[in-house]
């Protein structure tokens, strides 16, 4: 998969509001100072899943997010980094446009989904989170059964033709999310009594029930212990044949094991972006390199 996503990030150059094109690592010999906060790296590929420009986010008079451009490829999985407040989850919810939901903020910039505007006003915001699935940081199991919490969301969105179809779409999506083996004498107990890594992984299968193109996790791992993080790992690895995953992390350990392009954030611009390895172990720009290196952070 690898090598197919490297032949779709060829270098094009970011789109960037008042900022001057990217440079790629071949590009420049010299590595940008902290006081540049243009974006460096490959924040662009050919035929993106979603495309991100200029966009910015505003909570009141705070300018959050500040001209961001980024796409995200077909089957890729990109990691967001960053220190705390850098605004990496707040342009994560950009992407499903959950941030409508909180007062006095207020979003500008263009975000196509397959070349179609989210942010247009004719843009109904429910089948829009349908194909865009997101699974938060602490697992969020409805009040109902392990088989309801899967079939709430085909239910209501009518893609199922009957009961035998519901069941099927359910029991697959527990297969793919690795809980089928776990749970399935016990599919009418309540969601909320299985264990803090079953519940997340509920929470994936009730997000790939309703066949998202995009899944957006915010810190999926963060309340889970080392053997629960690992699977969960392990499934975004699997996922990735069939979505785009956008995952924001604390852990750039999770970030180099699972991701094939990293984005850094720093105070609500993006600094760079790149193939994964290549940010871990030869960064353009020094805010990376002080990141990564536990220098700042």
């Amino acid at each position: 998969m690898s090598i197919v996503l490297e032949k779709q990030w060829n270098g094009d150059n970011a789109r960037t509001k008042g900022k001057e094109p990217v440079s790629t690592p071949e590009q420049t010999n010299s590595i940008a100072s902290c006081e540049d906060r243009r974006t460096v790296g490959i924040a662009t590929v050919n035929n993106p899943r979603i495309r991100c420009v200029d966009v910015n986010v505003y909570y009141g008079n705070k300018h959050a997010i500040k001209n961001i451009s980024l796409d995200v490829a077909h089957n890729e999985i990109i990691a967001m980094i960053g220190p705390s407040g850098c605004g990496k989850s707040t342009f994560l919810r950009c992407l499903n446009r959950m941030n409508d939901t909180i007062d006095n903020c207020t979003v500008t910039g263009k975000i196509e989904l397959d070349g179609q505007n989210i942010n247009d006003k004719s843009i109904d915001v429910v089948p829009l989170r349908a194909r865009v699935g997101m699974v938060f940081q602490k697992p969020n199991p409805f009040p109902k059964s392990i088989y309801e919490n899967v079939a709430f969301g085909p239910r209501i969105h009518g893609l199922a033709k009957d009961k035998t179809d519901l069941e099927e779409i359910v029991v697959t999506s527990l297969q793919r999310a690795g809980l089928w083996r776990e749970i399935k004498d016990c599919l009418n107990q309540p969601g909320t009594s299985l264990s803090g890594g079953q519940q997340q992984r509920l929470c994936i299968a009730r997000a790939i029930a309703i066949n998202p193109e995009v899944i957006l996790m915010d810190e999926p791992c963060s309340a889970l212990d080392p053997i629960a993080t690992a699977v969960i790992e392990n499934l975004m690895n699997e996922l990735c044949c069939d979505y785009s995953i956008v995952i924001v992390t604390h852990s750039m350990q999770q970030a180099a094991r699972v991701s094939h392009r990293t984005a850094y954030f720093h105070l609500g611009d993006l600094i760079e972006v790149g193939k994964t390895e290549q940010m871990f172990t030869n960064p353009i720009h020094q805010l990376t390199s002080d990141y990564i290196t536990g220098r700042i952070g």
